[in-house]
């Protein structure tokens, strides 16, 4: 009878855990990536990203300052990567924390950035790393300090 119990508490809690795995799932909207189809820490990126419960889209283009300037992203926040998540831009090595807080608080702005490639964010993984910013961007191109890593 122990044994049947502990089953069925088992079942229970599994079935509870993939309910709500797939109620996160379907919260977070789809993640458009344009990367060059040479970068390997895009994929880190990436992987980062699923792991975080998002769903990937990927969009390999030769051309990523193109794909940039077209979803609207100001060239100085430039990165290796540019993604459109729901109504914003995020460009570059964003935590996944991040962008769940800027889809949660839905400021007015044009997105996210971490510019160039700094060491420690998500896809750059080095130990004792220096800290770096995420910068909320705005339509008109000024920024602040949405999170300190």
């Amino acid at each position: 009878m122990e044994n049947i119990m502990k089953y069925h508490l088992r079942s229970l809690f599994l079935i509870a855990f993939m309910g709500s795995a797939s109620v996160l799932a379907q919260t977070l909207p789809k993640v458009d990536i344009y990367k060059s189809p040479t970068c390997g820490c895009c994929g880190k990126w990436i992987e980062h990203m699923q792991k975080s419960g998002f769903i990937v889209e990927i969009h390999e283009v030769n051309n990523i300052p193109a794909s940039r300037k077209k979803l609207g992203m100001p060239d100085q926040f430039g990165s290796c990567h540019t993604s459109r998540i729901g109504d914003y831009v995020v460009e570059g090595h964003v935590p996944a924390t991040d962008i769940q807080r800027l889809l949660k608080e839905k400021p007015k702005a044009l997105g996210l950035a971490v510019p160039s490639m700094p060491p420690g964010s998500p896809g750059m993984d080095i130990p004792n790393s220096p800290p770096y910013d995420t910068l909320l961007v705005q339509s008109d191109g000024t920024t602040r300090v949405f999170a300190k890593h």
